[in-house]
């Protein structure tokens, strides 16, 4: 298995050197050469298997001979064995033909878990095989930095460093990142949205000389590895409602495109997947896209699910890849527009081909707390913004077949977002018992302005002192 940049311009990597290298030389992302498939007999097969089991069997279809399906059962088996519940990713029935695929069981009750538990154990087996270290650098909307601090925390051979928007996560969501207090993780708040810490970090792995010195790899879902990691969930999803005997259609709240491109990649490997819908907050480039072909950044807005304050979907990039017939010329000039002028010209024939599929909903803040009220009144589930986000669009587009489930992804755990649940519902979820004195754990993190060379320097000098330590 080999993979490609979407651009075009990079040499071809193995897994291997996919996971170390994050972000390909010439800016673009990596994909696979040609993507695994698999029979309807090979899909019933998988049917039943524990989550770690099939996460296992189909992570080893994109990693050829780098790792063997004994190595990645190991690491499987310990990334998901401390999860909450014991079918790791369970689904819950909301109504006749909806279900919430609940991806918050790991240990920052977020869906990040879901991949970056895993993650961490695939660094540290490549890393002592070939006796190296690196430093992770990582830009979060809210969750994706617990997860990776998490999951790379008092690791031997890495060091981690994440940016933040400054004041734009929720309170548990930065607590969870700025009270580990482990040497090798460092936690920078910036002065900007994410779309300016997502900036910052692509700026550093495009800086050739500082890449090389610093070793820089990513844990974002930029790495091919996370996007890898994340498509077990929906095909266990999709097994256990009847494919690939029956289609399914998975709604998805997403800001950066990487985990409803999980979900894409699923039907790409063979599994009957009706509809993707897309969940968008008042940032809806996405939604926009997707309903008249305007794919056209604007200013970032503050909202209740912060994890989709996002306007530079930066997984796009590999879906347009495929709609543009693998042209990594065509690509390359696309993104270097969108990033001159903030639009991104997408032919028509492209656009068309990605609405037959695709579908893009969005909701404001207000009708997020309605649609928590309702589950809650209707159904008795609990459910964070993000998630109540989902399950509106899955109601909103779901197939016109009623005999095709709509399984909405349930990205975040109530408690991580208390105060919107709890003006919507006048319940106030608890926090889950091991996390229960977060508010009381000490904070450290710094606060930066948005500049790359004191951002470089910052990360200079916490992996020199671990290396040096």
């Amino acid at each position: 298995m080999r993979y490609l940049s979407t651009r075009g311009q990079a040499p071809p990597r193995d897994f291997e050197g996919v996971l170390l290298a994050g972000l390909a030389e010439d800016g673009g992302l990596f994909v696979p050469e040609a993507w695994p498939e698999l029979s309807a007999g090979e899909w019933r097969a998988l049917r039943g298997l524990p989550y770690a089991e099939l996460a296992a069997r189909l992570i080893h279809r994109f990693t050829g001979n780098t790792l063997s399906l004994e190595a990645l059962r190991a690491m499987a088996e310990g990334a998901y064995g401390g999860f909450g519940h014991p079918a790791v990713a369970p689904l819950v029935q909301l109504d006749h033909r909806r279900f919430v695929l609940e991806l918050f069981h790991g240990p920052t009750l977020a869906f990040k878990d879901m991949a970056l538990q895993l993650l961490g154990r695939l660094f540290d087996q490549v890393l002592e095989r070939r006796g190296e270290r690196i430093t992770i650098v990582g830009a979060t909307s809210g969750d994706t930095g617990s997860a990776a601090i998490e999951a790379c925390r008092d690791r031997a051979a890495v060091d981690i460093v994440i940016l933040h928007p400054l004041g734009r996560t929720s309170e548990v969501q930065r607590r969870q990142m700025t009270t580990v207090l482990s040497p090798n993780v460092r936690n920078i708040a910036i002065e900007g949205d994410f779309d300016t810490c997502q900036d910052l970090v692509k700026a550093m792995f495009n800086d050739a000389p500082f890449r090389a010195e610093m070793r820089l790899a990513a844990v974002n879902s930029i790495n091919w590895a996370r996007i890898a990691a994340q498509i077990p969930y929906y095909a266990a999803a999709a097994l256990a409602l009847g494919a690939p005997d029956r289609p399914v259609a998975f709604s998805v709240p997403t800001g950066n495109f990487g985990n409803v491109l999980a979900a894409w990649a699923v039907r790409r490997m063979g599994l009957p997947v009706a509809r993707l819908i897309v969940g968008s907050n008042r940032n809806d480039i996405l939604a926009r896209f997707l309903a008249a072909n305007d794919m056209s950044a604007r200013p970032v807005e503050p909202s209740l699910s912060p994890s989709m304050d996002i306007q530079v979907s930066s997984n796009f990039e590999r879906l347009l890849f495929e709609l543009l017939g693998r042209d990594g010329a065509a690509t390359a000039a696309a993104m270097r527009r969108f990033r001159a002028e903030g639009r991104m010209p997408v032919p028509d024939a492209a656009w068309r081909e990605a609405t037959a599929l695709f579908r893009g909903f969005t909701l404001d803040d207000e009708g997020t707390l309605a649609e928590i009220r309702r589950l809650w009144e209707r159904a008795g589930y609990l459910a964070d913004p993000h998630t109540a986000i989902g399950t509106a669009a899955a109601r909103a587009l779901a197939p016109e077949d009623p005999a095709i489930p709509v399984v909405a992804a349930a990205t975040a755990h109530p408690a991580k977002f208390p105060e919107a649940v709890e003006r919507a519902t006048g319940r106030r979820p608890p926090l889950p018992p091991r996390l229960a004195d977060l508010y009381e754990r000490e904070e450290r993190f710094e606060v930066l302005p948005p500049d790359l060379g004191r951002i470089e320097t910052a990360v200079r000098s916490h992996a020199r002192r671990n290396r040096a330590a």
